[in-house]
């Protein structure tokens, strides 16, 4: 349960108490809020625990400046970093930075590793059960690992055959391709998870966590077979927030770890992970000449220079390039 926010004072009196309810007032993903709290912890003690109010532009720069010099952190981490530090002063503190002038790490981002489709079913066919079901998705429908685990029965469309991805990064909602090979398990998978819920309801259970305030503005919403997860955890467990007894969607270490099992009994010499099957989705659609902007909107990109990484991943032989030695 890592992606459930932890809880806060009824009246947050420590400053990144206060600074959480802030950013969960303006819903910022868990991802996010985890994500630049560990910048702005950094930032603070590079500072020698110095508050933040008491600190000026030049400390920011002084900062950003270390992480590309000391640290070698690659250009998205630093702008990941800035972001960070950007929201704590113009968003929560109200403080205009002005104009930084930090130096820019030189350190260039990496192309993604990708899969060819071989190695992609190589590594699925290792796999078994709703790991390699979820994992089938991030390849097939280009979802992320949180995407995939988060999946509720109503994101499923058979008719249309598509999927709707609503608790994704950045919280966008965008609909993806469903694979037609995927039809059969995902429905048989659906018929389990309504069995283990209508189980659940005899047992006195069967709600599940909700986003946002959707559990106040719909009662009997977190209860409806709809808002079920497809993948849900073998056990029900108690919400941190409320203490409720609910059945919670399956982590995503466990399918990472299954992957990783995976991949080493497959023996592909590369870096790869679960987002690898993501990856492999978009130059596998860029190879067969879907138009880039398509792309992007499958993937959920909000700007297309995002997805134009993909175009350098594709191998120069699919581009028609051939060696003049051969």
């Amino acid at each position: 349960m890592d992606d459930i926010p932890i809880p806060l004072p009824h009246r947050p009196q420590r400053f990144m108490d206060r600074l959480r309810a802030f950013m969960r007032s303006r819903h910022l993903a868990y991802k996010t809020e985890k994500t630049y709290c560990f910048w702005i912890k950094d930032f603070i003690r590079f500072h020698q625990m110095r508050k933040p109010q008491e600190l000026n532009k030049r400390d920011v720069d002084e900062w950003l400046s270390h992480l590309a010099n000391r640290r070698s952190v690659s250009i998205n981490t630093q702008k990941t970093a800035l972001n960070a530090v950007v929201f704590l002063y113009k968003q929560f503190l109200e403080i205009d930075l002005g104009e930084l002038r930090f130096e820019k790490t030189s350190k260039g981002r990496r192309l993604p590793v990708v899969f060819t489709h071989q190695e992609a079913m190589a590594v699925l066919e290792q796999m078994h059960g709703y790991h390699k079901l979820a994992a089938s998705l991030m390849y097939g429908s280009g979802l992320r690992v949180m995407e995939a685990v988060r999946l509720r029965v109503q994101d499923i469309d058979f008719a249309q055959q598509c999927l709707f991805v609503r608790e994704s990064k950045g919280e966008k909602t965008r609909r993806t391709l469903l694979p037609t090979s995927l039809l059969a398990p995902l429905k048989a998978q659906v018929d389990l998870v309504l069995a283990l819920h209508q189980r659940d309801l005899e047992e006195g259970f069967g709600a599940v966590y909700l986003p946002f305030a959707l559990s106040k503005k719909y009662p009997k919403a977190a209860t409806s077979p709809n808002w079920q997860y497809v993948f849900p955890a073998p056990e029900r467990s108690k919400d941190p927030r409320s203490d409720a007894i609910r059945r919670h969607h399956v982590g995503e270490q466990q399918v990472r770890r299954a992957v990783a099992n995976a991949l080493a009994t497959t023996g592909i010499r590369k870096k790869a992970s679960c987002h690898t099957f993501r990856h492999s989705f978009a130059t596998n659609l860029l190879a067969k000449g879907t138009d880039i902007r398509n792309i992007q909107e499958l993937l959920g990109h909000t700007d297309v220079n995002t997805t134009m990484i993909y175009t350098h991943v594709i191998g120069i032989h699919e581009r028609g390039v051939v060696s003049p030695l051969d």
